[in-house]
C-alpha cells in the first residue's frame, strides 16, 4: 500500500510531497493540492493551455467553475489510486500533474498519467521532479504499469518520459486536431 508516512505535513495541513531545487537554482516544492487552490488551478490551465499545442485544450478552453474545481480536488485527494501534484515556485503554480487508477478489480493494476509544465520552466528539471513523484506513487500504491499518450511531436516530452523508461507502445492516428491539421498521440507504457 502507499506509504503516506514518507510525507510531511505543514502547520497548515498542507501535504508537502518534496522540495528540490531546479537547474534554475530556484526551490520546487510539490505538494498536493488544497481547495483554496482552485482558482489558482483554474487559472493556471487556461495559460498553460495557450503555451503550446501539446495539451488535450488550449488558451482559455479549461471551464470548470471555482466550485467544481474544488470538488474534483476533494475527490482526488480522498481517492487511493489517485494523486495530483501542484509543483510551485514562489507559491506560483509552475506545474501540475496526476496519477490515477481505476478501483475495478480486474484493472487495478493499473495507472494513467498527465502532466504539464509552465513554457518557461520547461528543462529545467520541472518535469523530472514530478514526475519521479508520480512514479513513485503508483509504486508503492501496488501498480504494475503506468500508461500516458503524446502527440507525437513533442521531443522535449518524448525525452523525459523515455528517461524514466516508458518505452512506446502504439500510435492513435489523427488523434489531436490543432487549427485543422491533425496530429497523432503515441502510447506509451512504463511497466513498474
Amino acid at each position: 500500500m502507499y506509504n503516506e508516512s514518507y510525507y510531511k505535513y505543514t502547520k497548515d495541513d498542507i501535504m508537502i510531497l518534496n522540495k528540490v531545487s531546479s537547474k534554475n537554482d530556484e526551490v520546487l516544492i510539490l505538494r498536493k493540492p488544497i481547495i483554496e487552490d482552485a482558482k489558482s488551478i483554474i487559472e493556471y490551465l487556461n495559460k498553460v493551455g495557450g503555451e503550446s499545442d501539446n495539451l488535450l485544450f488550449g488558451k482559455d478552453e479549461f471551464h470548470l467553475t471555482e466550485e467544481q474545481e474544488m470538488e474534483y480536488i476533494n475527490k482526488v485527494n480522498k481517492d487511493t489510486n489517485a494523486l495530483m501534484i501542484l509543483g510551485l515556485i514562489n507559491n506560483e503554480i509552475v506545474g501540475i500533474a496526476q496519477v490515477y487508477g481505476s478501483n475495478r478489480k480486474r484493472i487495478v493494476h493499473n495507472s494513467e498519467i498527465a502532466i504539464s509544465v509552465r513554457k518557461k520552466y520547461w528543462s529545467v528539471g520541472i518535469g523530472s521532479a514530478i514526475m519521479s513523484e508520480l512514479i513513485r506513487f503508483a509504486r508503492e500504491s501496488g501498480k504494475k504499469n503506468i500508461s500516458l499518450g503524446v502527440k507525437a511531436n513533442n521531443q522535449k516530452a518524448l525525452k523525459l518520459y523515455e528517461k524514466f523508461g516508458f518505452q512506446k507502445i502504439g500510435i492513435h492516428k489523427d488523434y489531436f486536431n490543432i487549427n485543422g491539421t491533425y496530429h497523432d498521440k503515441i502510447l506509451m507504457m512504463l511497466q513498474i
